[in-house]
């Protein structure tokens, strides 16, 4: 009898599984993200809830998975305060960011840029880099001295950011973005250094900085 009951649950799962299938999975991935967004809320404690604004584009805990946006665990405190004030006044321009920045207190900033710089950085695994692309940024990274700003692992510190393990296509966009004048750093030193770089330097710089791995300092 017991044997009869569990075919007969199996069939019935079979058969729940075969008519709604998608709308199951549909479920699964937003009870996933309900109890992911439920163990943030418990971690982080009261405010900054960082899975309400910043989840979307920087991932969780500040580890992104999309090469387009930056990671933000792991990155110095003082260089995002830095770059919150850049986006609040209008320095440094994005659609997204600014709003944000400019809504928040200087309390708040202290909050949130502590919260990230306490996460642990993660490696770029979504990313395979050019062999050739990596092995020429390699060599363009010693020769524009990049160790002495950002560390000696590039993992950053005090306003330099942590290049190491970034996304391919955020580090290819500030390289671009600094070499055309569109970005400015308070030292020049970016735009010195990129005013040497092609554009094909640049995308091997992004190639070699992104598949950098971020053990701890």
């Amino acid at each position: 009898m017991k044997k009869k009951l569990l075919l007969a649950a199996g069939v019935v799962l079979v058969l729940l599984l075969a008519l709604f299938g998608r709308d199951l999975l549909g479920l699964y991935r937003l009870l996933d993200y309900v109890d992911t967004t439920t163990q943030a809320y418990e971690a982080e404690g009261p405010w900054p809830q960082t899975a309400d604004a910043c989840v979307g584009c920087h991932g969780k805990q500040g580890s992104s998975l999309h090469q387009r946006y930056p990671s933000l665990a792991g990155q110095p405190a003082e260089y995002l305060k830095a770059q919150l004030h850049s986006f609040a006044s209008g320095q440094r321009l994005n659609p997204n960011m600014q709003p944000l920045a400019m809504s928040l207190t200087e309390e708040q900033i202290a909050k949130l840029t502590d919260y990230y710089a306490r996460q642990p950085a993660l490696d770029n695994h979504g990313f395979q880099p050019d062999p050739a692309l990596r092995e020429q940024g390699s060599k363009l990274a010693v020769a524009g001295a990049c160790m002495a700003c950002h560390g000696e692992k590039l993992l950053g510190q005090g306003p330099f950011p942590r290049l190491a393990g970034q996304g391919a296509d955020y580090l290819l966009a500030q390289l671009d973005a600094f070499a055309q004048g569109r970005r400015i750093d308070p030292t020049g030193s970016m735009k010195a250094i990129t005013a040497t770089l092609s554009p094909q330097d640049r995308k091997a710089l992004s190639h070699y900085l992104a598949s950098l791995t971020t053990n701890s300092k």
